[in-house]
């Protein structure tokens, strides 16, 4: 922690100045519910079908555990109000306005989950909190005009679905496309990116295209349905507990095609060993943060503080599950934000300076991948890298891509 400290000292000169005398965030809050403490509030599927996304929660809950420890921010403890939604709208209404009108949150952060978010999107508008860093890549969290209040954080799903488009289009001969995706605006956006990315012969590639619902079982029938119509390439938009279903399910049907995973699923840990995918080296997809089982970052100093940290502040979880890298780096940026803040900390200031990142480097980030916003700009992450499973981790290969503007990669 304390070195990631230095690192952001240096990378806003005179931003802070001599307010960080040691390895204590420093920044003062207006509108906190008590005077010692900041409180903040998310919703997490911590139940439901979607709880392997419980991992950020959880780290989330560590950091800050940590960083109280470690004197908090300007002498006061940050509270975090964590809360099980089940990925259930009406429970993540019924919860956001618990922690909102009840608990007096200060703001709602890096809550998890489309249309659980999409739930409260205007709500929170409507009453001014800050609805921060958002855990999903739907692109309606990139709308300053409409959503003043509300900034996610990864890259967006049509972003991503474009950078793979152009991936097939440059290196598959002859594509025939089969898509799974979740019948909900995540999917919806996913397919919306990968049309557009294949241009005007996409209604040619693509073969077969299929939804499931959260609440489904299992999606044996449709990865069935898929196989039957001869695709060679496979578009897995999965949540976790259905991309894995649908890895195996292919395997176990002796069908092979050139498989693409989303980022939201893009983690061995929670989708690849669940599937019993050590096997397979026929998958892809794109990366943004460091990926903990890869060889290549085993002496990477920030790799090793965040090893250190899951060993001691979240020794029960899974140290190679990349949704701990991923909150991890999210609650670095809040911290950034507040850091930003200097000793005026109000909700608007909060959302000016959140619209005020410029080339911040994370310590998890992959080289040549910084965050930048602006007033018009409310997607932080906006380029990613693509990599290959081998089988048993996976492999970066090609360039950093702009994913609103993606090039071919190598």
């Amino acid at each position: 922690m304390g070195r990631w400290i230095e690192t952001l000292r240096g990378s806003r000169k005179g931003a802070i100045g001599t307010v960080i005398a040691m390895t204590v965030l420093t920044c003062g809050i207006a509108g906190a519910r008590a005077q010692d403490e900041i409180l903040i509030g998310q919703t997490i599927p911590y139940s439901g079908p979607v709880s392997a996304l419980s991992v950020i929660g959880n780290t989330h809950q560590a950091f800050f555990t940590r960083l109280n420890e470690q004197g908090g921010i300007n002498g006061r403890k940050v509270k975090l109000l964590s809360v099980d939604d089940g990925y259930s709208p009406p429970k993540t209404v019924e919860m956001t306005r618990r922690l909102v009108e009840q608990d007096k949150v200060f703001l709602m952060f890096a809550s998890v989950g489309t249309p659980t978010n999409v739930a409260v999107h205007k709500y929170l508008n409507s009453r001014k909190v800050p609805q921060l860093f958002v855990t999903t890549g739907a692109t309606r969290w990139a709308d300053p005009a409409n959503y003043p209040w509300t900034m996610g954080w990864q890259q967006s799903y049509t972003g991503e679905a474009r950078v793979f488009a152009k991936y097939i289009l440059g290196n598959i001969k002859d594509p025939k496309i089969a898509i799974l995706s979740q019948n909900d605006e995540s999917g919806k956006d996913m397919l919306a990116g990968f049309i557009e990315g294949l241009g005007e012969g996409a209604s040619k590639m693509i073969v077969r295209s299929v939804t499931y619902e959260a609440t489904d079982p299992t999606v044996d029938s449709q990865i069935i349905d898929l196989k039957a119509s001869g695709a060679n390439v496979f578009m897995n938009f999965a949540t976790p507990k259905f991309a894995a279903q649908a890895i195996r399910r292919a395997r176990d049907l002796g069908w092979r095609p050139t498989q693409f995973v989303s980022s939201v699923s893009a983690t061995i840990a929670s989708v690849l060993k669940p599937a019993g995918a050590d096997a397979d080296s026929n998958i892809i997809v794109t990366q943004y943060v460091k990926d903990t089982t890869d060889a290549t970052w085993k002496d990477d100093p920030a790799m090793k503080e965040y090893l250190a940290f899951m060993s001691k502040y979240y020794p029960q979880g899974n140290a190679a599950d990349q949704f701990g890298v991923l909150a991890y780096s999210i609650a670095q940026t809040l911290v950034q934000v507040l850091v930003q803040c200097g000793n005026d900390v109000t909700r608007e200031r909060i959302m000016r300076e959140a619209a005020n990142l410029r080339q911040l480097k994370l310590p998890l980030l992959l080289p040549g991948i910084e965050i930048n916003t602006s007033p018009t700009n409310f997607q932080p992450i906006q380029q990613a890298r693509l990599a290959r499973f081998d089988g048993t981790t996976y492999v970066l290969f090609g360039d950093v891509i702009d994913v609103d503007q993606p090039a071919r990669a190598k």
